[in-house]
This record gives structure tokens, sequence and C-alpha cells, in this order.
């Protein structure tokens, strides 16, 4: 597969599922009600505050503390593709990563991958579910470096859902490229289907233990097993 430009998926893709979801959700499931007391005036809080209010038909003011801290903890628990939580997310993670605490992690392949398709002039992108604060933080601070000098920018569900075909062609015009000239890389079949369905080339990144490894051949996309098996000009 040859790429004129590269949009990827961090987990399942670049990341193994278990750091996300046994390293990170830890340390914001922890830290969670420590942030709301101490940021009770946070526009995220506040979007959580409004969500809360219109799920039950209440005024916001209403809406407690307490019950900010017990909703996230549990949107948390459930993987919940919130703006507002990923906001606060990126926010508790960013004191561990600062804080020397915390490395991210990325599959062998991905730093020569990135560092390739940089040295080739192919512009690489990260569309995540995560806050763009989020992805920043993880590809600066991983176990194989700061891999931000190789990216070209990041997209989170502030663009969209990525589930959705309007959302990679947002992405293709905030790239100033047509969709068909861009390759979006994912563990996840439905999202690559919207990607397809925006005119984007698409390959599943099959990862040990993820989504895609389970995925069998009921799709469209091509396998990968390596990012070293996409080619550059």
């Amino acid at each position: 597969m040859t790429a004129p430009a590269i949009l990827t998926d961090v987990e399942g893709t670049t990341t193994d599922v278990a750091f996300v979801h046994e390293v990170l959700f830890p340390i914001a499931r922890a830290k969670v009600p420590g942030y709301v007391h101490a940021h009770p005036d946070d526009p995220s809080v506040a979007a959580v505050r409004r969500t809360i209010a219109t799920q039950r038909g209440s005024d916001e003011g209403s809406v407690t503390l307490d019950e900010v801290k017990a909703t996230l903890v549990g949107w948390i628990d459930v993987d919940r593709k919130d703006t507002a939580l990923k906001a606060i997310q990126g926010a508790i993670w960013r004191e561990a990563y600062l804080g020397g605490t915390l490395r991210a992690h990325v599959y062998d392949d991905v730093e020569p991958a990135l560092r390739l398709w940089y040295e080739a002039g192919v512009p690489i992108y990260v569309f995540s579910s995560g806050s763009v604060e989020a992805q920043v933080l993880l590809f600066r601070h991983t176990a194989a470096g700061d891999l931000t000098r190789y990216l070209a920018g990041y997209f989170d569900t502030t663009t969209g859902p990525k589930r959705e075909a309007a959302s990679y062609a947002k992405i293709a015009a905030a790239m100033g490229r047509a969709p068909e000239l861009v390759v979006f890389l994912s563990d996840v079949v439905a999202e690559l289907d919207a990607a397809r369905g925006a005119g984007m080339q698409t390959a599943l990144v099959v990862r040990p233990g993820t989504m895609a490894a389970q995925a069998g051949g009921a799709h469209a996309h091509r396998h990968l097993e390596s990012f070293a098996e996409v080619r550059v000009p």
C-alpha cells in the first residue's frame, strides 16, 4: 500500500489497548474526584453538569460536584466517548507525563515507520477519541522518545464521531487533500468503513488482542500486521 498522506488511530493501532485501559484509565479514575473538587468552574466540568441536568430534566445548579465525580468515574468505566471527559482525562494525564511518572507505549514498528514516512515527505496525522492534548502528550512522552516531531496534526471528537463519514471528509478538507489521497489506519472496522465512505484509502491494522485480531474477513479493508507494510513514494 502506497501512502500520499497518513491518518492513524491510536488505541490498538499505534498503542497497546492494555496501556490505555490498564494504565491511563486507572490513573484518570483515581484522580477525577480530586480534579473536579479543585476545578469546579472548569468548562469541561460545567459541560458534564449540563449533560446530567439535561438527562434528568433539571436545572444545572441542582447538580452537585459529587454527582459530577460519580458520573465521570462511570463514564471512564464504560469508555464513553464524551468530549468533556476526554478533556478532563487529558488534563490529569498531563500532570503524570510532565511529572515523569508516565511513559506511553507504542508498538516497536511505529517509531521507525513514522521516521521513514516523515523523511519521505509524507504528512502524518492522528485521529483519536482522546483529546488532542492527550494525543500530543502520549506521542511526546513515549518509551521510544518524542514522536511529535514526525506528526503534522491531530484530530479528536470535536471534529466529529469516528464512525461517521462526515468526520473524515472534514479531516481531509483540513489537511487540504482529496480524501482518496489519504490512507487511514485503524483496528476498528466501523471506523474504516466510515473513512472509506468519505473516499479515503483504508487498512485494518491487526495487533494481538485487539478488535482487529477478531475481525475475520467480513470487511473490505486490507490487513496490515505492521506499519512497515505501508510503502511511501
